[in-house]
C-alpha cells in the first residue's frame, strides 16, 4: 500500500519535535513524503577513504546530480574479534551517515552483512568460519545467530542516532543479504529457506523504510528485489507493485595484480542509465561513484589490488574523472527536470525497426520523450512527430518536451581532464630518500622450528591465523637415518599447496619459492633439497594476498599448505616417498617486524609533505612485493614485481593527506619480501595538467582546472575541427571570429569559465550542414 501522508511527530518538548520522512513505493517509483521520485545514487565506501575525505566526496556527489549515497557495512572491519567492535577512524559508520545528512542527501544502507565488494572474505570475519559447526549463508543456526546479532547491532546503532528516514534521518532504503540469487541454486532447498529467514529477520527489525534484496528474483515480500550489472533496462521486478531499481551500475571494474587498468567508456555508462529510465526505471545507483583505496589488508580476491579506483566518476584520490563525471551530471540534470513526467506519466512506445524505439511519457501537463538506438554499429535518422532526429549507434536521445533534443548519451559536451603527476615540491626536499635496513629475524623459525602452537596435522591458514596476518609459518623437524629408504644423494621436497605465495627452507637454506597464477591456486611445488643425516628442519612460509570474496561456499576455498608434503628420494630408477603430513607441525602467525611495529618507529627515510593540497602518491616502482606504511598508517600491499611486464601499469599508491605531517618530517616504512631498489622510491602529487573539450553547438562549455587557474589556451577552433585531446587540428570550415582569442579573454586567469558554443559567440561557419563543434585545449 502506498503511503502518501506526512506525519508530524508530536512530543512534549517543542524543541525536540521533528518531521519523519515517509518512504513508500508502488510499481512506478519510490515515494518520499507523498512525491514520486527519480532517484540517482552513488556508492562510496567509507573504509576505502578517510574521514577527512568524506565531506568533499559527498559534496561532489551532490554537485554531480546525485540524490543519495549508498554504502556497504563491513562486518569483518567492525567485529574483527567476536563481540569486540571497532567504529573508530574511517570505520565510523555513524559519522559517515551524518556527513551524508549534513549535505542534505539520502542514504542507502546495504547491511548485507555479506558484501562481496572485492573486500577480504566478502566482509565476513574469519573467526566466524572457525566456529564449530559453521556454514555460511544457509539455514545454519550458528551462522544465523551471528548474522542476526551483527545486523541487529547495526540497526540499533542507526536507530539510536535517529538516522532512518522514518525518524527524520537520511536513510531511505536498507538492504539484507547481497546477490544471493547468483548462488542460491548451489544451496538447494536450504537456500530458499535461508532467504525467507533473512526477509523475516530484517522485517522484524522495524526500520520504517523499505528493505531491498539485490539479484534476488524470488525475494519474499515485502522485500524489494533489484538489479546489478552493466545494463538493467530489461530487468523486471518480481512484484508488479515494486519499482524498477538498479542497485549496482558498474562504472568500471576492479583491478587484479598483474592486470591492466579497467575502463568503461563514458558514453556506455550514460547509455545504460538513459536506457534504464527510458524503460521505466526509477532508482539507479553507480557502483562505484568513488572507489577509493584498499588500505591495509582489506583487498579481497585473491589478487585484488590496493587501488580500487574502479574507473568511477570520482577517481581514487577524489578528483573529478572527466568527462565521465560531467557527462553524467548533465544526464542527471535532465532526468531530474523530467521527474514528475517520468513517475506519473502514461507510457507509450513507437517502434521504428532496426532496434530504434521512442518512448513517450505523457501527463496532462506535458510530455517527455526518449529515442533509443540499441544498434551497436548503425546510426539512425528518424522522423518522430514531424521532426527528423539523428541518433548515433548505441545511444539514447532525451527530449524533455518531446521536441528538442537536450541530451544524447554519445555526444559528450563536457571537458576531459588530463591528470599529471608532478615531483614533490616540498621545501628543502632532498633528491633521494635516505634508507636504513633491518632484516626480519627468522632464525627461530628457520633453524629451530619454534612456533606458537603444535599439531599433528596440516591446517588451512585461515584456521590457524584467524586471518590476523598474510603470513603463516609451517615448521617440522624430520629425523632421517642413512638407513632410511628415502635417504640418498638425489632428494627433493614436494609440497601440495594452496598458498598464494610460497617460500620453502630446509635447514635454514632457502630452496625456492612459488607465486601462484591468478585463478590457479592449487599446485604442486617441488625443489631439490640437501638433507642431513639426523634432524632436519623444514620451514614453509605461506603468504595470502586477499581471501576469496565471491561464489557459493567461497569460505571453504583453502588457503595455505593443506598438504600433503613429501620428501622424495631417488635411487636409480626407484623413487621413495616419505609423507610428512601427520608429522608434528609447529605454526607461527605473522612476522616479528609486524609484531614489534617497526612501521611506527622513527627512521632515516623521512621526507617533508608536498606543498599544496593536491593528492599525494608514492611511487614504489623498483620494489618487489610487500607492505608500506606512512607515519604508521598502513597504505596497503604493494607488488610492482607482478606489474613489471604489463605495459602502462604504474606502481603508485595513494597517500591521504591526513596521514601526513604537514609541519614536520614524515616516515615511510616498507616491508620488502623479495628484494628491490628503494632508491627509486619517490613522492609525487597528482592534479589536472590540461583540459580538453569537443563540444557541439547550442551547448554551454564549462572549463575548470579543479581549483587552479587556467594559464593559457593551447588550441581552439569552432567549425569542424579534427583530432583528439593533445592533437587537435582545424578542419575544413572555421568560424569568422578567433576562437583562441575569445577563450583567452574569458578563461585565462580564472579557475573556471562558461562559454556559449554558438555562432553568436564565435561567428558564422559554413560547414555544409555538418554539426558544428568547438574544440579546446587549455593548460592549467
Amino acid at each position: 500500500m502506498m503511503i502518501s501522508l506526512k506525519f508530524l511527530l508530536c512530543c512534549l518538548l517543542v524543541s525536540s519535535c521533528a518531521y519523519a520522512t515517509i518512504v513508500s513505493h508502488d510499481g512506478r517509483a519510490i515515494t518520499i513524503d507523498g512525491h514520486r521520485r527519480v532517484l540517482l545514487s552513488g556508492s562510496i565506501h567509507y573504509p576505502r577513504s578517510t574521514t577527512e575525505m568524506w565531506p568533499d566526496l559527498i559534496k561532489k556527489g551532490k554537485e554531480g546530480g546525485l540524490d543519495a549515497i549508498e554504502t556497504y557495512v563491513f562486518w569483518n572491519a567492525h567485529e574483527p574479534t567476536r563481540r569486540q567492535y571497532d567504529f573508530s577512524g574511517n570505520l565510523d559508520l555513524i559519522r559517515f551517515l551524518k556527513t551524508i545528512q549534513d549535505e542534505g542527501m539520502y542514504g542507502v544502507l546495504r547491511i548485507g552483512p555479506y558484501v562481496c565488494a572485492e573486500w577480504n572474505y566478502g566482509g565476513f570475519p574469519v573467526w566466524l568460519h572457525n566456529m564449530p559447526g559453521m556454514e555460511f549463508r544457509t539455514t545454519n543456526t550458528a551462522f544465523m545467530n551471528e548474522m542476526q546479532n551483527f545486523t541487529t547491532m547495526i540497526v540499533e546503532m542507526v536507530k539510536k542516532e535517529k538516522l532512518f528516514a522514518s525518524q527524520g534521518g537520511p536513510i531511505i532504503l536498507a538492504q539484507i543479504e547481497n546477490e544471493y540469487g547468483n548462488v542460491i541454486g548451489s544451496y538447494g532447498e536450504a537456500g530458499k529457506a535461508y532467504i525467507k529467514w533473512c526477509a523475516n529477520m530484517a522485517n522484524s527489525l522495524d526500520v520504517g523504510v523499505p528493505w531491498i534484496m539485490c539479484q534476488q528474483d524470488d525475494a519474499p515480500q515485502p522485500m524489494l528485489n533489484t538489479c546489478n550489472g552493466y545494463y538493467c533496462d530489461n530487468f523486471t521486478p518480481n512484484n508488479p507493485n515494486t519499482p524498477k531499481m538498479w542497485t549496482e551500475n558498474w562504472t568500471g571494474w576492479y583491478k587484479n595484480w598483474g592486470g591492466k587498468d579497467p575502463h568503461r567508456t563514458t558514453e556506455d555508462v550514460a547509455f545504460a542509465v538513459a536506457r534504464f529510465f527510458q524503460r521505466g526505471g526509477t532508482f539507479q545507483n553507480y557502483y562505484m561513484y568513488h572507489g577509493g583505496t584498499n588500505f591495509d589488508r582489506t583487498a579481497g580476491g585473491p589478487y585484488i589490488t590496493t587501488t580500487y579506483d574502479y574507473d568511477a566518476p570520482l577517481d581514487e584520490f577524489g578528483n573529478l574523472n572527466q568527462p565521465k563525471y560531467g557527462h553524467l551530471k548533465q544526464l542527471h540534470d535532465v532526468l531530474h527536470a523530467m521527474e514528475k513526467t517520468l513517475t506519473y506519466g502514461n507510457i507509450s512506445t513507437v517502434d521504428f525497426g532496426n532496434l530504434v524505439t521512442a518512448t513517450v511519457y505523457k501527463t496532462e501537463e506535458g510530455s517527455s520523450c526518449f529515442i533509443g538506438n540499441v544498434n551497436e554499429t548503425s546510426d539512425a535518422k528518424i522522423n518522430f512527430q514531424g521532426t527528423f532526429y539523428d541518433v548515433p549507434a548505441w545511444s539514447v536521445s532525451i527530449l524533455p518536451d518531446c521536441k528538442t533534443e537536450t541530451y544524447n548519451t554519445a555526444k559528450i559536451n563536457t571537458q576531459t581532464s588530463v591528470m599529471v603527476k608532478k615531483a614533490n615540491e616540498a621545501e628543502n626536499e632532498p633528491s633521494t630518500l635516505k634508507w636504513s635496513w633491518r632484516p626480519e629475524n627468522i632464525d627461530n623459525v628457520l633453524l629451530k622450528g619454534k612456533g606458537e602452537s603444535t599439531m599433528r596435522q596440516l591446517f588451512d591458514q585461515k584456521v590457524v591465523s584467524n586471518d590476523e596476518s598474510d603470513y603463516l609459518w609451517y615448521m617440522t623437524t624430520v629425523n632421517i637415518k642413512e638407513q632410511d629408504p628415502v635417504w640418498g644423494k638425489n632428494m627433493s621436497l614436494r609440497i601440495n599447496s594452496t598458498a598464494h605465495v610460497l617460500h620453502a627452507f630446509v635447514n635454514g637454506q632457502h630452496i625456492g619459492n612459488y607465486r601462484a597464477e591468478n585463478g590457479k591456486f592449487h599446485y604442486v611445488f617441488e625443489q631439490d633439497a640437501k638433507f642431513n643425516p639426523g634432524a632436519n628442519v623444514i620451514t614453509l612460509l605461506s603468504i595470502t594476498v586477499g581471501l576469496p570474496n565471491y561464489g557459493a561456499f567461497f569460505e571453504n576455498v583453502p588457503a595455505g599448505i593443506t598438504g600433503p608434503v613429501f620428501i622424495i628420494g631417488r635411487n636409480g630408477d626407484e623413487t621413495i616417498v616419505k609423507d610428512l603430513s601427520t608429522h608434528k607441525w609447529s605454526y607461527k602467525t605473522g612476522l616479528s617486524g609486524f609484531e614489534n611495529q617497526l612501521f611506527s618507529s622513527e627512521s632515516p627515510s623521512t621526507w617533508s609533505a608536498p606543498l599544496g593540497s593536491e593528492p599525494v602518491v608514492v611511487d614504489l616502482l623498483g620494489l618487489g612485493k610487500g607492505t608500506a606504511w606512512i607515519n604508521g598508517n598502513n597504505i596497503g600491499r604493494y607488488w610492482p614485481a607482478f606489474l613489471a611486464d604489463i605495459d602502462g601499469c604504474s606502481a603508485e599508491y595513494h597517500v591521504p593527506r591526513s596521514f601526513l605531517n604537514s609541519d614536520g618530517d614524515n616516515t615511510l616504512v616498507l616491508f620488502e619480501e623479495i628484494g628491490g631498489n628503494p632508491s627509486l622510491v619517490n613522492f609525487q602529487t597528482i592534479g589536472v595538467g590540461n583540459v580538453c573539450a569537443n563540444v557541439y553547438e547550442k551547448n554551454v562549455l564549462e572549463l575548470s582546472c579543479n581549483g587552479k587557474p587556467i594559464s593559457s589556451i593551447k588550441f581552439a577552433s569552432f567549425g569542424n575541427p579534427g583530432g583528439n585531446c593533445g592533437s587537435f587540428e582545424k578542419g575544413t570550415c572555421e568560424a569568422s571570429n578567433d576562437a583562441a582569442a575569445i577563450l583567452t579573454q574569458e578563461c585565462v586567469g580564472k579557475e573556471k569559465c562558461s562559454i556559449d558554443v554558438s555562432e553568436k559567440k564565435f561567428g558564422a561557419a559554413d560547414c555544409g550542414g555538418l554539426a558544428k563543434r568547438l574544440a579546446v585545449e587549455a593548460i592549467c
